[in-house]
């Protein structure tokens, strides 16, 4: 039986991996099963207000004029709150770290990003009461051009769906416009290679839908504090991100947070504690913010879609020698976490092969659609979804196994990055292997004898010369057969891929390039505990 590589951990954790089978009860398993479980929302509080929000019918709109006057004069009414009384009113979540600038307004004022953006909120007596009062409020639109797909957004003459990134894309280091990678020469490969395979993969927004829709309770507490019971999944986040809205120090506020009734990413963006508390500052009484079930399907934020472009250079053996990759991150209206996805996303290429040319743009870019945010792996699930079906159909062209595919292509121990950060720790090969035993998936001798402990480093240790976008001068393709997918590979008599050479003696490591620019963990393998 093989074993999978536990050392990486060694000092963190018993990862013995014996847990499957076993009876082992969750901490929290009693109070769910017994229905004892304490949420933000068994929280009733006497006096207790309800706030509800008037949503933007249109996917981009100026906002000539917000009449409250029948909402006011509704029964129940407390009070009408709208992006002027925000004490500040623009926020962007990854400010907190200066990762961006502030874009998305709790309230908006003078225009609407998306449909269903907040644009008033109703506190009343009950929850009837706010949805009434909700409905009294009339808003007079000018409709604008909208945008609703990625590449649409960046063509010239586009509609500037967020002025503060007026190319409909993010800034990074307040310079570039997008992610890139650079390693080798990705066009020169992929003139020589054997086969060359692009492919567009697509991935739509998917919502969270917790069984908990997101909410908060607010409410006055001695000293001139607040009391605030959330379902956050960012406790902290949420503390200083209300801080800065309401422009008080961060011990104003007593977060509470207990158990999460469903998060998965999409609780980590602060949408209610604002206004619920902002709400209790103003009528001085405990005020609940809670998204309806519709709120929460339709405008809670979701995984963002993704769409992305592979082009692949491949050998007859099975030596996959240029990826260009091309992806694009429909951020949506505002920035959110999008921005953040895009570098996990470039951290990640080209997938954990080893791959001599590597070529990567990643976009985050604005439409008029609901912004996104975190779900499970955002910024590199996607990912590894397109570059899996590429390896597969990589395979099926050359007419190879799939599993012994990835385990020649795969990183081993000393092999250089993309990235230039040497290879770690690798498994990638015993993985397969293993998965390949449980399926009764017949591999041939050298793939079971393969190792991520040898063969690497060497040659696959160096930094190849990689021509800078000013300078590279396009190459002329020679004559070279090109195949898509979608044609079928010609029948040929199935033999072993060539053995690697003997790796020769490690070549001096150049230095590595000194920059100004902030290192990202994701990014520069800086490790974090």
């Amino acid at each position: 039986m093989l074993e999978l590589r536990k050392d990486i951990f060694a000092d963190e954790r018993d990862d013995n991996l014996k847990e499957i089978g076993k009876g082992t009860q969750r901490q929290d398993m009693l109070g769910h099963v017994t229905g004892t479980s304490s949420y933000f929302n068994d929280h009733k509080l006497q006096g207790m207000l309800h706030l509800k929000v008037v949503r933007s019918t249109q996917a981009h709109a100026r906002i000539r004029r917000i009449d409250t006057a029948e909402a006011e004069r509704s029964a129940g009414v407390r009070r009408i709150i709208r992006g002027t009384d925000v004490p500040v009113n623009l926020n962007t979540l990854l400010s907190l770290i200066n990762f961006g600038k502030d874009d998305e307004p709790s309230l908006a004022v003078d225009k609407v990003r998306y449909k269903g953006e907040p644009i008033v909120a109703v506190v009343a007596d009950s929850e009837r009461e706010a949805f009434e009062a909700v409905a009294k409020v009339k808003v007079d639109y000018e409709p604008l051009p909208a945008v609703f797909d990625v590449e649409d957004a960046l063509k010239p003459g586009a509609p500037v769906v967020n002025e503060t990134y007026p190319k409909n894309t993010f800034t990074y280091h307040e310079t570039y416009d997008h992610q890139k990678l650079r390693f080798g020469d990705a066009d020169a490969a992929l003139a020589t290679a054997d086969h060359v395979l692009e492919q567009r993969y697509q991935m739509s927004p998917i919502e969270h839908a917790p069984t908990e829709t997101n909410g908060a309770i607010a409410a006055p507490d001695t000293n001139g504090r607040y009391v605030v019971y959330t379902s956050t999944q960012a406790l902290f986040f949420s503390v200083d991100t209300c801080a800065k809205i309401l422009d008080v120090p961060s011990n104003t506020f007593h977060f509470i947070g207990g158990t999460v009734g469903g998060g998965f990413g999409g609780k980590v963006d602060t949408l209610t504690e604002p206004l619920a508390i902002l709400g209790a500052m103003l009528t001085g009484r405990p005020v609940r913010y809670v998204f309806g079930r519709e709120e929460e399907m339709q405008y809670g934020p979701p995984r963002g879609a993704e769409r992305i472009f592979i082009k692949d250079g491949v050998m007859r053996d099975g030596r996959v020698v240029a990826r260009k990759i091309r992806c694009y991150f429909d951020s949506g209206a505002y920035t959110r976490l999008s921005s953040y996805a895009a570098v996990k996303c470039a951290a990640h290429l080209p997938g954990p092969y080893t791959i001599p040319n590597v070529y990567g743009d990643v976009y985050c870019v604005f439409t008029n659609r609901t912004p996104a945010t975190a779900m499970r792996g955002f910024g590199v699930t996607a990912m590894d979804f397109a570059i899996e079906c590429q390896m597969d159909k990589l395979a099926h062209l050359i007419n190879m196994d799939p599993m012994e595919f990835r385990i020649l292509n795969a990183y081993r121990d000393g092999d250089m990055k993309a990235h230039r950060r040497e290879a770690k720790n690798t498994a990638l090969i015993e993985c397969v292997q293993v998965a390949a035993e449980k399926a009764k998936w017949p591999l041939r001798e050298e793939f079971k004898r393969a190792s991520s402990r040898k063969d690497g480093g060497g040659s696959r240790a160096v930094i190849p010369p990689t021509p800078t976008d000013s300078s590279r001068a396009r190459p002329t393709a020679p004559v070279q057969q090109r195949t898509s997918y979608d044609r079928l590979p010609p029948t040929v008599t199935r033999e072993p891929p060539h053995e690697p050479p003997p790796p020769p003696p490690p070549s001096p490591r150049p230095a590595a390039p000194s920059h100004g620019a902030a290192r990202f963990s994701s990014v520069f393998g800086t490790r974090r505990r």
